[in-house]
């Protein structure tokens, strides 16, 4: 039975126009992504990752760094799609030229083919070089008015499964004596809930326990916190999101980490889960149910 082909991103373009972005966005959308890979070794490193099952999505970045091999990337290319083994997508990033030399001036760097410093003439010689591969490109995404976030999106919408920015949310239940998380990106501080600690037969379980859940969540205290808080994070969230935010950890905190940050977390992430991807983590639990 013939082996389904696996997908190459190969991403390429004009310096300046957001390869590093690219990159980085691919990564979180769950690519193995090598930098500055010689088109010379695009077949050797493609014979280690075709018969590999622990790699399913690849991309590489080339660009003119690397100038000398640069030449060999249209054949290179096409030896990798005449083995069978193989489906290239080039994904070429592109901008106007008075776009890459503001870049470069805020930057304070020169194009890899600048001579004594030109910008212009570095750039127009770099363009001229990458004719033959912007031709054959798939994907030809002009950066010259997209932010790095913008950037991010718009590689999101053509390459993600969801077609949407990656986003997912950890919630994680700790103890204050055991220290605040120093990961977290929102942190609740919910010793004011009536404690179940004090209730001798509560004292040994934790927030797992449908008896210290319903304890804490029955409460009248909880019940308005607890709407307030999860109204505010919802009306929050989209922003995070809009700001290329990839992961939010919120972190949820009583005195020990045993009985109302649990029970909290776990409504939380309940709650959010209906909207987002949850993690959900109690930080301290094992603390309380190794011995029992």
């Amino acid at each position: 039975m013939a082996k389904h082909k696996k997908q190459l991103l190969i991403v390429t373009g004009m310096s300046g126009a957001g390869k590093t972005v690219a990159s980085h966005a691919l990564e979180d959308m769950g690519y193995f992504v090598v930098d500055n890979l010689p088109p010379s070794l695009l077949s050797s490193f493609w014979d280690l990752i075709v018969n590999s099952d622990d790699f399913t999505k690849v991309a590489v970045v080339i660009d003119l760094r690397v100038r000398r091999f640069y030449k060999d990337l249209d054949n290179e290319i096409n030896s990798l799609e005449d083995n069978g083994t193989v489906q290239t997508r080039i994904i070429f990033l592109d901008a106007a030229d008075n776009t890459l030399v503001a870049r470069y001036k805020e930057t304070r760097r020169v194009p890899p083919l600048a001579n004594n410093g030109r910008l212009l003439d570095g750039i127009q010689e770099e363009r001229r070089i990458l004719t033959s591969i912007k031709s054959r490109a798939n994907d030809i995404i002009d950066t010259s008015n997209l932010s790095p976030k913008e950037l991010k999106q718009e590689l999101a919408n053509r390459f993600s499964k969801q077609h949407k920015q990656p986003f997912a949310i950890e919630v994680l239940s700790f103890g204050f004596k055991y220290g605040i998380p120093i990961d977290a990106d929102i942190v609740m501080d919910v010793r004011f809930l009536p404690n179940p600690f004090y209730i001798p037969e509560l004292r040994p379980f934790t927030g797992l326990d449908k008896r210290v859940f319903n304890y804490v969540m029955e409460k009248k205290e909880t019940r308005s916190f607890y709407q307030k808080f999860l109204d505010l994070l919802k009306d929050a969230l989209p922003g995070y999101i809009k700001e290329g935010k990839s992961k939010l950890t919120i972190a949820i905190g009583c005195t020990g980490g045993q009985h109302r940050s649990v029970a909290i977390a776990n409504q939380l992430a309940k709650d959010l889960a209906e909207d987002y991807t949850v993690d959900l983590t109690h930080r301290e639990i094992s603390r309380y149910t190794r011995n029992r």
